[in-house]
């Protein structure tokens, strides 16, 4: 590494880490803390590990596409790694719900709708497992992004029109009406498709100068400083589509900033949060619905309630992470 320049490439390099601190981010974000806590801003900042994730997604799906640009080939390889965990925490979630008070799924359809692509999340915006119907639609349409932007580069200017897009949704009424209320999905749509066409400068290895570093760290401290104040201060009386636009350069100056200066971790914290990072997808089925929720009542404090879900989680998460990898070993067979 080049300490003379902020590699793209560093992106790819510290992906893992990355991730690692994405997931952690959003784990304490679902952690329950009174507004009157000085920490309320900033632990609010955990629902950016959304967008990281979405980024670093986007950024993958790229080198995964010029290596082998097949469109039912990238299908299958991203439903064989999501589907597995998916359809185990769906159904052990929506199954017995079903069969109790049928507080999601009201019908046998809507059962099925909603352990397979969690449907109730398109139609009236229910947001238990919301990352994966996104991901699974993002993952639809990124290959036909690709291909534009393979054929003509100029295509890469299309996440521009995605936040216009995403100020539609917001503000005009015949848009916000029909599709308002999946507006926390069209606000993480720009940040994906700009991981994808950063994928094209961290394959190429593009670099930035050192001259460019302190645009870099201002950028991604005002607006975190900005969004942590609107936050703590008026968390409720704005639209918080205008905090997740803020998101999209603070995702894009922080990983960038923090990737310049990750070399400097300690070898054993990178392995561990690399780990964390591989079986994020676990972790995030797994802490909210069927962990935190069982902690909570418990009213340990914001920390203490925090870390012993984690401990608890991880582990169980690496468990399920292996034997659904024997599972999609066989399935390959």
């Amino acid at each position: 590494m080049d300490a003379r320049r902020i590699e793209w490439a560093s992106l790819s390099r510290y992906r893992g880490v990355l991730m690692g601190i994405a997931i952690i981010m959003i784990v304490l974000f679902h952690v329950a803390l009174p507004r009157s806590s000085a920490f309320f801003g900033l632990k609010r900042m955990g629902n950016m590990g959304v967008d990281i994730f979405f980024f670093l997604s986007g950024i993958g799906l790229w080198f995964a596409w010029t290596k082998r640009p097949e469109v039912l080939h990238f299908y299958r390889r991203r439903l064989l790694r999501i589907l597995p965990a998916w359809l185990l925490a769906s159904t052990a979630f929506y199954l017995p719900d079903y069969l109790g008070p049928r507080r999601f799924s009201s019908s046998l359809p809507d059962l099925i709708g909603d352990i397979t692509v969690n449907w109730d999340f398109w139609i009236h915006d229910e947001l238990t497992f919301w990352y994966i119907p996104a991901t699974l639609m993002l993952y639809l349409w990124a290959p036909w992004f690709m291909r534009l932007v393979m054929r003509n580069r100029w295509w890469s200017l299309l996440p521009v029109l995605m936040m216009a897009w995403c100020v539609a949704v917001q503000y005009l009424p015949p848009v916000h009406h029909t599709v308002g209320h999946i507006e926390i999905f069209w606000s993480r749509v720009p940040i994906f498709f700009i991981g994808i066409v950063a994928g094209q400068w961290v394959k190429e290895q593009y670099a930035l100068p050192r001259a460019a570093l302190p645009v870099v760290a201002v950028t991604a401290l005002l607006t975190l400083a900005l969004c942590i104040a609107l936050e703590q201060t008026a968390h409720g009386r704005f639209p918080i589509f205008l905090e997740r636009m803020l998101y999209i350069p603070l995702t894009l100056a922080a990983t960038l900033w923090l990737c310049h200066y990750l070399h400097c971790l300690p070898q054993r914290v990178a392995a561990a949060l690399s780990f964390v990072g591989g079986i994020s997808l676990e972790i995030y089925l797994l802490h909210c619905h069927f962990i935190l929720k069982y902690i909570e009542p418990l009213a340990l404090g914001y920390w203490p309630t925090a870390l012993l879900c984690l401990a608890i989680t991880i582990p169980l998460a690496w468990l399920i992470h292996q034997l659904l990898n024997v599972v999609i070993k066989l399935l390959r067979l």
